[in-house]
């Protein structure tokens, strides 16, 4: 069995190239495509995602979680993996149809370019990879791959009009690193017959976990679908591009929680629940990366925006403003849910506040976007994480000791606010001196 620390260290490698890559990546596509080129892709590309997550279902923790539980047992995890993936495909093969007969509404030179994406989730086994904990190789694809994909943004993409070329290789990265998956597992899973009961019996716990995914997911793309609806391409584009910047303070984070939920799930299912003394130490290291490089962006947000993205991106300074709070209630939630509620089999609780947030959310945007444009989403958006963590944590206050986590965190978020207020104070001072 790997050990939690090395499978951490991978997962964060990868992690930092998702952080180094759009920081290298963001300022050119922002300069050649514009707001508008990069809102019409981020528009499309939610559309398309909407559809991709009735492939998926709720499998990336279903699947993960079953994974974990038998993987000691070779046996029985051949005949869980080729039981979940039966039922993905035959959703796989659905979904795409329906999404071909829908796709001729939108822009038409990019149907190829999206139907490449939706055909990658059928193929996307992730959830195995992570059940079994083969962390270091998925790291080192999805790595090789991030890099080869930046290297072709800048080959093939080089005037507002390359919007197609930019969705394609977005595309083709994608079903690449899905494909990528499927060497190891021809080699290493054992065939075996599957008969229809054995597909049925994951459909009820998927359908449970799939609210939670719809509802996570009206709040992930369901912004950026009505703000290209209600107000124009071009505040998706600020949007878009403020959210690729404000995922680094939950990068590292999600790393965690990528590597605990499968050990959690380990644990769990022996009756082992030593686990509960790693989600304080987790908490901790969540709410102090998130809390320092949140509040180090948000002071300096005004100088580094037209550093980072060019002229004309002044939107973007209220974005991270109101955006990035939410960071620091993501990765607060993230210990709880990865670390106590899914390997607990907490579903419910996870469902409800999943869905909690996205009804949240759409009232607010609803409200809010024909008013202030993107940066009511971005509102929506921190008051809905908030009411999911707050939702989540206080589900678990009978099972952890949920005030002295609380305890441990909020010295962190203080210190961020501090810094904040040190640094916004220096540079005030600088401007009336200059």
């Amino acid at each position: 069995m790997n050990s939690i620390k090395s499978n951490f260290i991978y997962s964060c490698i990868y992690q930092l190239v998702n952080i180094c890559v759009p920081l290298v990546t963001t300022p050119y596509i922002s300069r050649v495509l514009g707001a508008d080129g990069v809102g019409v892709y981020s528009y499309n590309y939610s559309v398309a995602q909407l559809f991709s997550i009735f492939i998926l279902l709720g499998l990336n923790n279903y699947g993960n979680r079953e994974v974990a539980s038998v993987r000691d047992d070779r046996e029985k995890l051949s005949k869980t993996f080729w039981s979940i993936y039966c039922l993905q495909l035959f959703l796989g093969i659905v979904v795409s149809s329906s999404y071909l007969l829908y796709c001729f509404k939108l822009a038409e030179d990019m149907i190829p370019a999206l139907l490449l994406g939706m055909i990658s989730s059928c193929f996307d086994v992730n959830w195995l990879y992570f059940g079994i904990e083969k962390f270091k190789f998925i790291s080192i694809r999805n790595v090789l791959i991030k890099l080869v994909n930046a290297l072709a943004l800048f080959a093939f993409v080089k005037s507002s009009r390359d919007t197609l070329n930019y969705c394609l290789i977005m595309g083709i990265g994608f079903i690449v690193t899905q494909f990528s998956l499927w060497p190891y597992i021809l080699k290493n899973i054992k065939p075996v017959k599957i008969e229809m009961q054995d597909i049925v019996r994951h459909m009820k716990p998927n359908c449970i976990l799939f609210i939670t995914v719809i509802a996570v997911n009206i709040y992930k793309y369901m912004d950026k679908v009505m703000l290209g609806a209600m107000e124009s391409y071009k505040e998706v584009g600020f949007y878009e591009l403020s959210e690729k910047v404000i995922s680094i303070p939950t990068s590292l984070i999600t790393a965690l929680g990528t590597v605990m939920l499968p050990r959690a799930s380990y644990l769990a299912a022996k009756g082992d629940d030593k686990n509960n003394a790693l989600i304080g130490r987790s908490v901790i290291f969540a709410m102090l990366f998130s809390s320092s490089i949140s509040f180090g962006l948000m002071a300096i947000s005004k100088d580094f925006i037209p550093l980072f993205y060019g002229d004309g991106y002044d939107r973007c300074v209220a974005l991270f403003i109101v955006l990035l709070p939410s960071s620091i209630f993501l990765a607060f939630a993230n210990v709880i849910r990865t670390q106590y509620l899914l390997p607990h089999n907490m579903d419910k609780c996870y469902v409800f506040s999943a869905t909690i947030g996205a009804f949240v959310n759409v009232v607010v945007n609803t409200l809010l976007i024909p008013r202030y444009g993107s940066v009511g989403a971005g509102i929506g958006t921190t008051l809905a994480e908030f009411s999911v963590c707050f939702y989540q944590t206080y589900s678990v206050r009978k099972n952890i000791n949920v005030k002295k986590l609380i305890e441990n965190a909020i010295p962190y978020v203080i210190s961020g606010m501090v810094m904040f207020g040190i640094v916004f104070s220096m540079k005030l001072k600088i401007n009336v001196y200059a």
